[in-house]
């Protein structure tokens, strides 16, 4: 399976970087399966817009969690994530609270939304897709292939 990674600069080498923000499932290396997505977060920043292209080989040996849809438990994680908590996953997997719907988090964890609020606002969001890796081991399953850089049109 290929994995992209959206950047402005070439990510031969993936790491693990805290920063001042956490992000959906925590401090991580994120990728995603679908181009589109990565195109668009590329070109959101300063300098060129380039994507790494990773072949990702999974170890059914590391502690994985896997969201297949929005749903209540993905919220909570991603509401605990984003608050700061940690977990034990080496790689999480799921959709990503786009800026409109990290919105929707942000308010629904500030309680300005009640639960049954966000999930009428995010309903009728784009698809989205987000892996992360957690761990050494994790990011062991990435083999990095090329990168280009691709405007988004």
């Amino acid at each position: 399976m290929i994995l992209y990674h959206a950047s402005n600069e070439i990510v031969q080498y993936p790491e693990i970087r805290k920063s001042r923000y956490t992000k959906d499932f925590s401090w991580g290396f994120y990728c995603t399966a679908l181009l589109k997505q990565a195109v668009r977060w590329a070109n959101r920043g300063t300098g060129e817009p380039i994507i790494n292209y990773y072949e990702y080989h999974p170890n059914e040996g590391l502690n994985i969690k896997k969201f297949e849809t929005m749903d209540e438990e993905w919220l909570d994680f991603i509401a605990a994530c984003r608050m700061g908590q940690l977990h034990r996953y080496d790689i999480v997997e799921g959709p990503m609270a786009n800026d409109t719907v990290w919105n929707y988090v942000n308010d629904f964890i500030k309680g300005d939304l009640t639960r049954e609020q966000f999930w009428v606002l995010a309903q009728f969001k784009h698809p989205t897709h987000q892996i992360s890796f957690h761990s050494l081991s994790a990011l062991d399953t990435l083999v990095f292939q090329k990168s280009e850089v691709i405007y988004d049109r």
